[in-house]
This record gives structure tokens, C-alpha cells and sequence, in this order.
């Protein structure tokens, strides 16, 4: 399995390559030259497996250049029911990530996927606990080192840095929008002391933050002297391994590989339901992918209208699922691959105007870039919007109904899905956090607090480390350096 990126660049590169760097020489995302197909006899197969066991059936698929008993090691070592435990009575742990029935009326079933019994109670967990560990098995076998530079609206954060917590020869710059988390997000992160953890907060919003690691990523001298890699969604390793839970989910609500599941996820930088983009292009029965969006409307607006208009950080709203506070979606660019047949060259020109011009036009209308919104259908993509007030309502609903609370993501992701549901066709909701995390929201809701597991009960009140830094790229390069020594 070979890799190459969204504008062009042509050099082919295996899994253990692209692992630790990130983004393209060319600025693009790599993606498999071509999706790896999966038959319905695998499919029954793996209807057995535990979730170690279908990690490694899935990534051996885009890690070929792995030995099978090396990754079957490291899929082994990560999805444990002790690394990803039981949050709540009723759920199996060994499950890793089961389901829960929400609604079956009418012939209209709405089931939520529980992504969030990891260290940091958030659906991430999923991916960045075998992210740590590869990139600690690729540097051991070459005995090198690696600084991580990495942006987070909340939960990509605490997620990476629990994951690269001590590992020998990685070190991780983390940066995040200064007092635009929740406060459980915040201690989450900034409570670490562990020495190989640097917590920034930028003052400015997520889409700061990004851009100023794609800036330094595309710095290649500075990138390969710093020895920077980056554990965002931008990172392919990172993509396949969600990719995992959309198999899961879908062994799960069915009996036979002849019925379509939908998955509703709530989005903001697109990596969560890009990985299921890359699973329907595998070949799993997937009928549609909607994409639940906030206040932050870029994604819900494109695939209504075909235009994608990313908005300033003056125009990026503080909301309350601030997880999703993204107006500039980077995975994005790997499904537009897709949407334009591989044409690398009009990626490239499309993703140039949006640093340009603010975004592009697929609708087909006058003066637009192209005509390629008639082809979304071909995808299974649909969307929809919740706001705060949604949430509100959809956390008191969930709570009365069925005696669970949600976060508020998640909340964002069922009032979406509700209006998206069809007869006959399973739709499942994807978990994305605990609503510990997101305590205000759940008193305002509930007027009361949500339950915490053991271990989180006074996270707030931990001595916190971090620094705050403005939005200068050229600063940012100076701190790297010098707590890197190189």
C-alpha cells in the first residue's frame, strides 16, 4: 500500500513514512492510492472478532509495510478493557465501543455508539491510544525522536498528551484557543506536569491554532531539523484508525451484510466522519453519513449548497459543544479528492483560493469552480445544524426518555439525526465525549452536575501548567527550538 497526497505530490510513500509526518511536501493530505476493498465473506468474519481483533484485520490493510505480529501487538497492547474501561454498569467494557438503543419506533431505529470510556473520556481516545503506540515502535526500530506539534478546540489535546505521556523520545507542543474550552477540558490538559508535555494557549480560536501548525509544517527545513510530527486529523495514522469504530458499530446493529446502517456524527474539522467516508469506500454498507454541525455552519452550508465558505476567527462563535468551534475543516480536502476523481491539480487550485479568496463555489451556478454538487448523493452525504437552545432541549429530552445524559456534541449529533431518519435503516449516532466534560452546559440543562467517573472528581482544582503565547508563527518556531535542544 502506497500513499499520495491531494495535490500531486508523486514520490510514493508507505504507512511507517507518512506515520510521523504529517502533512505533504506539497501541503497536501495523503491519502492510499487506491481504498483497499473489504468482501462480504470478510465482513462475516469479522462479526466475531473482538475490537483488537478488528483493529488489526482493518489497518493491516494500509500498514502492509508492518509486520502482522507487530501490529497485531500493538492493536493488542491498545484496545483493552483496562485502557478503555467501563464508565457505565450497564455497558460491557470489553465492547470497547457498544451500542445503546435509543428509539425503535415506526420502523425507525436511532442507536448511540459509545466512543468515550477512555483515559480522557472522549471519543479521540479511540485513535490517539494507537497512535502512541506506533510512533513509539517506528522510533525504537530507528532509534530516533519526535516533537509533536499539534492543535486542539479541546479533546484532540488531552487525548494526544494522555497517549504520549512519558513515551521515550516523543515530545508534545500542544495548542489550544486560550479560555475557549471548558473548564474540564482545560484542567484536562493543563494539569499534566510531565516534562515531555508543553501546553500553549494561543490568544485567538482553533482555526489560529491550525493554521499555525500548517505553517510550521510546511516549513520542510525547520519541519525535518525540529523533527516535528503532528497528531491532528490531518495525520493519515490517526483517520484509519477511526475508521475501526464505523466497522464496529456496523457489526454491531446488524445480522447480515444485506442492511445499510446511517451514521450521524457531529463535525467540525471532518476527520471524525471522514473515517467514514474511507469505510463506505471500502465497501461497507453504509447508506448515509449526515454531518451534525454547531453554530459553526461551513460544513452544513457546503453540503446543502455546494459552496464552502470558511469563516474569519472574528466570525467563529465560543459555543457551547466548543469541541466544534472549527471554520476551516482540514480532512475536508480528502473527500474534495475524491468529489473531483483524484484531480490533484484542482485541489490544489481550490484549497489556494480558500487562502485566498475565503473559500470555493462546486454548485454549479454562474461563476462557480466547478459543477461537482450534483455528485454529493453519489457520497451518501446530508447535514444539518443544532444550536445551543437544540442542545438544551435534546439534553432534557435524552435525559427524560431514556435515562441517559449526553454531552453536548453528542446532543448536537441526535437532534440532527432525528430529522434524518428512514424506515428500515439503522441510524447510529457516534458518541464523541462524557458530559463531565461539559459540566456548565449539563447544570444549565439538568440543574444539576454530571456524574464523573472515579479518578476526574476534582480535575479543576489541580495545580495547572501552561503558557499563553499570541499568534506568531516565528515565536512559536523560537519556543519548539528551544525546548527541543536541536
Amino acid at each position: 500500500m502506497h500513499y499520495v497526497s491531494t495535490r500531486g505530490h508523486t514520490a510514493q510513500q508507505n504507512f511507517s513514512e507518512i506515520l510521523l509526518g504529517g502533512l505533504a511536501p506539497d501541503g497536501g493530505l495523503y491519502l492510499p492510492q487506491c481504498y483497499p476493498q473489504v468482501t462480504a465473506d470478510e465482513l462475516n468474519a469479522w462479526r466475531t472478532f473482538s475490537y483488537a481483533e478488528l483493529a488489526l484485520a482493518v489497518l493491516k490493510k494500509f500498514a502492509s509495510d508492518i509486520p502482522e505480529a507487530d501490529l497485531k501487538a500493538i492493536c493488542d497492547k491498545t484496545y483493552t478493557g483496562e485502557v478503555y474501561r467501563n464508565t457505565r454498569p450497564e455497558q460491557d467494557a470489553a465492547q470497547i465501543t457498544p451500542l445503546r438503543v435509543l428509539t425503535d419506533a415506526d420502523g425507525k431505529s436511532l442507536l448511540l455508539q459509545a466512543l468515550s470510556n477512555g483515559p480522557t473520556l472522549a471519543f479521540k481516545d479511540m485513535a490517539m491510544q494507537l497512535l502512541g503506540n506506533l510512533f513509539e515502535y517506528t522510533l525504537a526500530k530507528h532509534d530516533a525522536e519526535l516533537n509533536i506539534f499539534g492543535a486542539t478546540s479541546g479533546d484532540t489535546g488531552s487525548a494526544a498528551e494522555y497517549a504520549m505521556r512519558g513515551k521515550k523520545g516523543i515530545r508534545v507542543f500542544m495548542l489550544s484557543p486560550h479560555k475557549k474550552m471548558s473548564a474540564f477540558q482545560t484542567a484536562q490538559m493543563f494539569s499534566l506536569q510531565d516534562p515531555n508535555i508543553y501546553n500553549i494557549a494561543v490568544d485567538g480560536v482553533f482555526d489560529d491554532c491550525q493554521d499555525m501548525v500548517k505553517a510550521v509544517s510546511n516549513d520542510l527545513e525547520y519541519k525535518s531539523r525540529q523533527k516535528i510530527g503532528t497528531v491532528n486529523s490531518i495525520n493519515w495514522a490517526r483517520v484509519v484508525a477511526q475508521v475501526v469504530y464505523y466497522f464496529r458499530g456496523y457489526l454491531s446493529a446488524t445480522s447480515n451484510n444485506q442492511q445499510k446502517v446511517s451514521f450521524t456524527v457531529p463535525s467540525g474539522n471532518f476527520g471524525n466522519i471522514c473515517a467514514g467516508h474511507i469505510a463506505r469506500m471500502m465497501g461497507l454498507p453504509i447508506d448515509k453519513l449526515v454531518v451534525a454541525t454547531n453554530e459553526n455552519d461551513v460544513l452544513d452550508e457546503f453540503f446543502r449548497t455546494g459552496v464552502y465558505r470558511v469563516r474569519k476567527s472574528a466570525e467563529t462563535w465560543h459555543t457551547t459543544s466548543p469541541s466544534m468551534d472549527i471554520s476551516k475543516a482540514s480532512n475536508f480536502e480528502r473527500f474534495i479528492f475524491d468529489l473531483l476523481d483524484g484531480d490533484a491539480a484542482r485541489v490544489a487550485a481550490l484549497f489556494k483560493k480558500v487562502e485566498t479568496e475565503g473559500g470555493f463555489d462546486l454548485s454549479g451556478g454562474p461563476g462557480s469552480d466547478g459543477d461537482e454538487f450534483k455528485k454529493i448523493a453519489h457520497f451518501g452525504f446530508e447535514s444539518g445544524k443544532s444550536v445551543h437552545a437544540d442542545r438544551l432541549t435534546t439534553i432534557r429530552q435524552v435525559e427524560k426518555n431514556y435515562g441517559i445524559t449526553v454531552d453536548t456534541h453528542t446532543a448536537d449529533g441526535i437532534k440532527v439525526a432525528l430529522e434524518h431518519l428512514q424506515t428500515g435503516v439503522p441510524m447510529i449516532v457516534l458518541e464523541t465525549a462524557l458530559p463531565a466534560k461539559f459540566n456548565e452546559t449539563i447544570q444549565e440543562a439538568l440543574g444539576r452536575d454530571a456524574e464523573r467517573p472515579a479518578g476526574f472528581e476534582n480535575i479543576e482544582a489541580l495545580p495547572q501548567r501552561f503558557i499563553v503565547m499570541d499568534t506568531d508563527v516565528v515565536k512559536m518556531k523560537a519556543f519548539i527550538a528551544e525546548h527541543t535542544g536541536l
